[in-house]
């Protein structure tokens, strides 16, 4: 288990994209490491947009994000929510200035252009926000999987196994 004793964040609000946060949380947990789930509040039940729930380990408030290797954020409509919270934004600002692995798949791009990291880097997503990305500053390509050192990002479902293969290389360099 080439991920053991490594402590991810997965965040989450209601309408993410069901397979872009348990297809992840899956894999991660199946290497070995750590997966908690943290949202809004601690054990709260959100709703992906096909009906498949997930609880709440922590509430945004509760973590360190100095305590963790590295942040997931999910696709669907639960980006346009999580980048409201100035807590998300700030964990995803910290982990970038550490340089530690970032996994934004689909609309998760928004979360990662309010937190204003994005200039200069190489990304992909959802085509529908190609256009965000690139006025935050990104050069934006139509790939399965993009990885710009720390940053790794993703299209969409189908591209689901070529994202996780590359953020497990980048989690257990």
């Amino acid at each position: 288990m080439r991920l053991s004793g490594k402590k991810i964040i997965q965040i989450v609000s209601n309408d993410f994209e069901d397979l872009e946060l348990w297809y992840p949380v899956l894999r991660l947990r199946e290497e070995g490491a750590t997966v908690d789930i943290v949202g809004e509040k601690a054990g709260e039940k959100y709703i992906g947009k096909y009906g498949v729930p997930i609880m709440s380990d922590y509430a945004f408030k509760e973590i360190n994000p100095n305590d963790y290797d590295a942040i997931l954020v999910p696709g669907g409509w639960s980006p346009d929510l999580l980048r409201r919270y100035e807590e998300v934004l700030s964990m995803v600002r910290t982990m970038d200035e550490q340089q530690k692995p970032i996994g934004q798949i689909c609309h998760a791009g928004w979360v990662l252009i309010s937190a204003k990291i994005l200039e200069g880097r190489k990304v992909t997503s959802t085509p529908g926000i190609k256009d965000d990305m690139m006025n935050a500053g990104a050069t934006w390509v139509d790939e399965p999987v993009v990885v710009d050192g720390h940053i790794i990002s993703s299209r969409r479902p189908p591209d689901l196994p070529d994202y996780m293969r590359e953020f497990i290389n980048v989690l257990a360099k």
